[in-house]
């Protein structure tokens, strides 16, 4: 593991401008913005204990529900920041302005959060599912002791890598191995191994864990700046699926080639229109006219369908704010660029062509 790079992912952060919501200040003047650089790897509500004591004298009287929004979206608080980031900011905004809320939760859009008991144990939830995904069982993070337990969770929220490793590594959570790493240096070093660093005939399997974020844009743009705004969640396609690698010598399983298999549609290589597909009018000669119509919506619909995702274009690929080629070796990206509960978050952008169906 590259631990240059893994240090970077870790004290990496983002400038922060937090307005309080106009409705929520009793004070005049109102109380200026406040700036604070969270950590990508970290969650909204952990800054609280900065954020509470800047408004505290502003705020009308009752029981603090906290919350932030960005351009009127509530933000879901167990997505990390980083990823948040990266899916809301097309075109990255420093400082990044957010508003905060400490009244009127809304129960409709965000799950209820209790401060950082709810966001810790998202966390070692999150982390359980990657060790199932990883080693077909998470007895290893169950049977954590309460005080590594406690050691993971501060060396998270405290950004120390050192600490985490100590720990983590006692979870033998091990992902894939960075084919592109081990290379390197195996022809640095003489003579050394037992012949296994010679990747002839060998087959190297591994399950992945990755939380990829779609959004869909219909109109095409060329600066990130034009992109329009995600205004709700349901604009946001999440998939939470395991990547399978299988890699064999003298191939590197990529970026692409992982973003292909949990997005096939938009990778198709298949002819719109292929010369052994039946004719909508022969297949129509030998059906009922009700069958007929019935047949001819579908195969519509799924022709329409072939020729929007063969159209379609991947317009953006961020992870942990970086924009990577994709023909990247993917074994490196995981080791590299996972999220300390072992997930890989990936935010992607594509542009699906409008289709006219008149």
């Amino acid at each position: 593991m590259h631990m240059e790079a893994r240090k970077y992912v870790w004290e990496g952060a983002i400038p922060l401008q937090i307005h309080l919501h106009e409705s929520e200040v009793t004070t005049l003047p109102p109380p200026p913005p406040a700036l604070i650089l969270a950590p990508r790897i970290g969650y909204l509500p952990l800054l609280v204990g900065l954020i509470k004591p800047y408004f505290g004298s502003s705020l009308p009287p009752g029981v603090d529900t906290i919350w932030f929004e960005y351009k009127g979206l509530p933000l879901k608080w167990y997505i990390p920041t980083g990823v948040l980031f990266d899916l809301l900011c097309a075109e990255p905004e420093r400082p990044w302005n957010l508003t905060v809320h400490f009244r009127g939760y809304p129960v409709h859009v965000l799950i209820p959060c209790e401060g950082e008991d709810s966001v810790k144990w998202s966390f070692i939830n999150s982390l359980k599912e990657a060790a199932y995904i990883i080693n077909g069982n998470c007895k290893n993070v169950m049977n954590m002791s309460q005080s590594d337990q406690v050691e993971l969770w501060r060396s998270v929220m405290n950004g120390n890598l050192e600490a985490y490793l100590r720990v983590s590594s006692k979870l033998k959570l091990v992902t894939v191995e960075d084919d592109y790493t081990v290379k390197l240096n195996s022809s640095s070093k003489s003579q050394q191994g037992t012949g296994e660093t010679d990747f002839a005939g060998q087959v190297k399997t591994g399950r992945i864990p990755v939380r990829l974020y779609v959004w869909s844009v219909s109109e095409d743009f060329d600066d990130l700046e034009d992109a329009p705004d995600i205004d709700c969640w349901d604009k946001i396609s999440f998939i939470n699926r395991p990547v399978e690698v299988h890699t064999e010598e003298g191939k590197c399983f990529t970026l692409r080639d992982a973003i292909k298999t949990l997005l096939p549609e938009y990778f198709t290589d298949k002819p719109l229109f292929s010369d052994e597909s039946p004719k909508l009018e022969d297949e129509e000669m030998n059906l009922s006219s009700e069958d007929a119509g019935s047949n001819k919506n579908t195969e519509v619909e799924e022709i329409l369908f072939e020729h929007v995702t063969r159209n379609a274009e991947i317009k953006l690929v961020r992870i942990q704010g970086i924009e990577p080629k994709l023909e990247i070796p993917f074994s490196w990206v995981v080791n590299n660029l996972m999220n300390p509960d072992y997930f890989l978050y990936m935010c992607i952008c594509v542009r699906v062509p409008e289709v006219n169906t008149v």
